[in-house]
């Protein structure tokens, strides 16, 4: 439960983006993190396009349907060290990952229409709640879990 809590708090504070079109770079390595998107949170409007550009080789980018993306949304997975883009049209928090790497912990959010996510002024409780969805299947518990530890760690330092 601990964890669950710091992974929320976490998602306000750590590296987030706010625009219309953004970049997010795969990479194998940024300062001393391994395996990681450049962004790791990202708030965008409706309409807004989301370009995912392969740094580094091996990566690739697949949305976590089960839980991790708003009702609607139909499965999205580019291809290994390719860029590829998105245009999120669904207001609600997307969680996506680079699959060969994500129990490693590489793992993003999305945050479309923040002010229609949080209309009632409760942001924090739909994103625990949408974690709690989240962390419902074991792999992404673990994934989860690993992802936290990356983020600790390197708070620690």
């Amino acid at each position: 439960m601990r964890i669950l809590l710091l992974f929320c708090i976490s998602f306000f504070c750590i590296n987030s983006s706010y625009g219309a079109d953004i970049t997010i770079e795969m990479l194998n390595k940024k300062g001393k993190e391994k395996m990681i998107f450049s962004e790791k949170i990202v708030r965008i409007n409706s309409g807004d396009t989301v370009f995912w550009k392969a740094k580094s080789k091996g990566h690739n980018v697949e949305f976590i349907t089960k839980y991790g993306v708003p009702d609607g949304v139909k499965k999205f997975k580019s291809k290994l060290s390719k860029d590829t883009q998105y245009k999120f049209t669904i207001p609600g928090i997307y969680a996506y990952w680079c699959t060969p790497h994500k129990s490693m912990g590489m793992i993003g959010f999305i945050i479309v229409d923040n002010n229609e996510v949080d209309k009632d002024g409760r942001l924090f409780d739909h994103v625990y709640k949408f974690v709690q969805k989240l962390l419902r299947r074991k792999v992404d518990n673990y994934i989860a879990k690993a992802w936290m530890a990356k983020e600790l760690r390197l708070k620690q330092r």
